[in-house]
């Protein structure tokens, strides 16, 4: 059954964090880092709109590929993201 990384040993949560294949950094102004700070989608999105479908695509991955439940205003808020898609 998938958990939160709140679940994870230290070495589970260091694996993630170095991560290259999969990686969430993304280089951005310390005002945007820290009003992000640890916030899911469902507390915080990008304030580009333009960005929510390449956002939304990469956290959904990375749930994804470590097992990792959403709860459900995460959930919606990805759904929302998703629906500015292209394609």
């Amino acid at each position: 059954m998938a958990v939160g990384a709140s679940e994870w040993s230290t070495p589970g949560r260091r694996a993630l964090a170095n991560d290259l294949t999969h990686s969430q950094l993304i280089a951005v102004s310390a005002g945007s880092n820290r009003a992000k700070g640890d916030k899911d989608p469902g507390n915080w999105k990008p304030s580009l709109q333009a960005y929510w479908c390449t956002y939304s695509r990469a956290w959904i991955s990375v749930k994804a590929t470590y097992q990792l439940t959403a709860n459900p205003a995460e959930a919606e808020a990805l759904f929302r993201m998703l629906d500015t898609c292209d394609s």
